[in-house]
This record gives structure tokens, sequence and C-alpha cells, in this order.
């Protein structure tokens, strides 16, 4: 009896030390953006990786996310609906963060309180405004996002981390004549589209980051959303020569986007770092291929005619960086700077996972942050 009393008490021992090192390891899988960790997909992220349901909406263009829109609208009760469907202002317009709903309140209506066939709704609509089929691009880009926030909601961030708080509104009533907005905005994505007059008039302010920087790996699915545009702004920054280097070198640090949230309008005065012009060929497809990896984010018609733009404002743009050119050390910072884009990205110490850098970055436009308005 004495023998089977210890062997049982060994056998506690043993499961308490493995249940440990289990829980353990949680964050120790995350520490590295090569490595990988895996997470519970939430019901929301789930269902809003499904395919899309089959619509009534025929039309092209603007008409056809008008269509998407007020089929959204239409599975939302009273309550709901006067929660998404507000009046559009440049004020209603400003109200996005990178920091979770809890810590800044959003405008609209969050994902956790959606049944599954208003979130297939939802779903129908912003594939209808991002692109499909590129992994960690676009609309599965989004979903990587919503992924990693679930992984840190298990970890320790608790409730104000998950996909349930993203939060959708529409500003304006959505139509094909007048001023109106789609803000889909949480922790670490937030993504408007603005329209007026039967067009697109601007997408920015867009934020992108992701915590952890690791991929995440959810439903037999493994997203890692916003490692390429770190790899792409390595690229650019390892293949100018020591001279180029020097030249778009920053003086000081920075350990945080100079036009986050909150920072409207606020473009410096005078562009500073390296001109994309005096680049060979093949350097300036670099800084090319960096911003890409944002406007490609949208559906092919609309990225097309605003990598147009860009595209043609290359020569008069400018790059320039602190840290260092690897981007892979907390405090590594680049920006590109045009007539029309702006684009910062900045690798930062974890807040969740500590010790570990994870990406914030701002896309802005001179001319089209928030329509124009």
């Amino acid at each position: 009896m004495k023998r089977n009393n210890v062997t049982i008490f060994l056998l506690f021992l043993l499961g308490f030390s493995n249940l440990f090192e289990s829980c353990k390891s949680t964050e120790v899988d995350a520490t590295s953006s090569t490595g990988s960790t895996t997470s519970s997909s939430s019901s929301i992220t789930t269902t809003l990786s499904a395919t899309a349901t089959t619509t009534t909406c025929g039309s092209t263009g603007v008409a056809q996310i008008v269509c998407l829109a007020e089929a959204f609208k239409a599975t939302l009760s009273s309550t709901q609906l006067a929660a998404t469907q507000l009046t559009y202002s440049k004020t209603n317009a400003q109200k996005w963060s990178n920091l979770p709903a809890g810590m800044s309140s959003r405008l609209g209506i969050k994902l956790g309180s959606l049944s599954d066939t208003q979130l297939s709704a939802f779903r129908n609509l912003m594939v209808a405004v991002l692109s499909l089929n590129a992994a960690n691009e676009g609309y599965d880009e989004l979903i990587g996002n919503l992924v990693a926030d679930d992984y840190l909601n298990t970890i320790g961030g608790g409730a104000d981390y998950g996909a349930s708080n993203y939060y959708i509104s529409f500003l304006g009533t959505p139509s094909t004549s007048s001023l109106w907005a789609i803000l889909f905005t949480g922790h670490h994505y937030t993504q408007p589209f603005t329209f007026n007059g039967g067009a697109n008039t601007g997408v920015t302010p867009a934020f992108r980051g992701t915590e952890p920087q690791a991929a995440v790996t959810a439903a037999n699915r493994t997203y890692q959303a916003f490692e390429q545009e770190r790899v792409a702004f390595a690229a650019l920054l390892t293949g100018l020569s020591t001279t180029e280097q020097t030249t778009a070198k920053l003086s000081g640090s920075y350990n945080d986007l100079v036009l986050g949230p909150g920072q409207d309008g606020k473009f410096p005065t005078t562009k500073v770092g390296l001109q994309v012009g005096t680049l060979s060929s093949d350097k300036q497809a670099l800084v090319l291929n960096a911003i890409k990896l944002y406007v490609n984010d949208l559906d092919a018609s609309l990225a097309a005619t605003i990598l147009t733009k860009y595209t043609s404002e290359l020569a008069n743009t400018y790059v320039a960086f602190s840290g260092t050119t690897a981007m892979s050390s907390q405090g590594d910072y680049v920006r590109i700077d045009g007539p029309s884009v702006w684009i910062e990205f900045s690798y930062q110490g974890g807040v969740i996972i500590r010790n570990t850098p994870h990406s914030h970055s701002v896309w802005r436009d001179h001319t089209s942050d928030y329509g124009g308005n």
C-alpha cells in the first residue's frame, strides 16, 4: 500500500510539472519573428474565414459596395443599426486608435455582438473592398490580425484583446452620390474607405500592426499578418550602398510612429533622407515593392489607380530610417515620404509578450486622408 501511495504521489508531481511547463511555454513560443505558436481560433475568425455567402448584389464598383453595406445593415436589429449607422463628420472619421478598444473607445458595433449570419454579411462587404487569395495580404491579413489578437487574449491580455473587440461603422448613409465612409477599427488594425459622388476618395489613414510578430496557427491555418512588410523594408535598406544608407539615416531615434492616431495633418514640412530618384532602377523597385504591400491590400481596381499615382511620384519620394537596416531590433524605424504617399514602420517593444519586438505601421496620404475632407 505504501508503494502505491508513493507511485500515485510521483505521478501527481509529474502531471503537475507537465502542466506547469505547458503553461510556461505559451509565451516562449512567440519570442521571435521566425517562430510559430498555436492559438485557439475564436468563433468569429472561424466564421469570417468561411466561404462568402451568395448575395443578390450583382452590381460592380461603388454600387456593389453600397449594396453589400445595405445587405449587412438589413441583418441588424434596430438597436444594432442605431449604433452602426452614424452621421459623417471628420470627428467621427478620426475615432480610431492602435490601442485595444477597451482602452480607447470606438464607434460602431463590435464583431463580438454579431451572429454568424451578421458576420457572414460583414465578410461579404469586406471581401469586396479588400484583395483576396494572397497569403497575409488584403482580407487574409485582416483575419491574421484578428487571430493574433485572439492569441493575446488567451495568454494574459484578457477581455480587452481578441477578435470580438473590433468595430464596424458607416459614417453617412451608403450611397452612390453622397459622402460616406466605412470604418473598420480595432487593436492593431484600422481601415477606412471614404466615398463621395460615387467614387472612392480615400483609404487612409490605415493602421497595421501585429503582436506577436511570429506566426500564429489557428484552425489549421498559419498567419503572420505583418511579416512581409518588415522583410520588404529590410530588403530595401540592406540593398542600399553604405553611402546611400548614410544619406537615409535619421539623426534621432524613433520608438513609435510620428503620424500615428491623433496626429492627423502633421506631415513634416521638409522631406529628409534619401531621394528615390537618385537610386538605380533595381533599388527604386525595392521601394515600390514596400509600397505595394500596403496598396495591394485593396481590391485590384482601386489598388491599380493608387499605385499608378504613387509610381508616377516615385522619383520625388524619400526614404529615411533609424536604428538598424535589418528591421529586426526594437527601435528600428523606416519611413517612405512622397508627394502623396506616407508610410511608417516602427519595430517596438512588446506589450503582452514582453522583451519581444512587434510592429506598428501607418499608411497616410498627404492629400486624401479621410477622403480629402
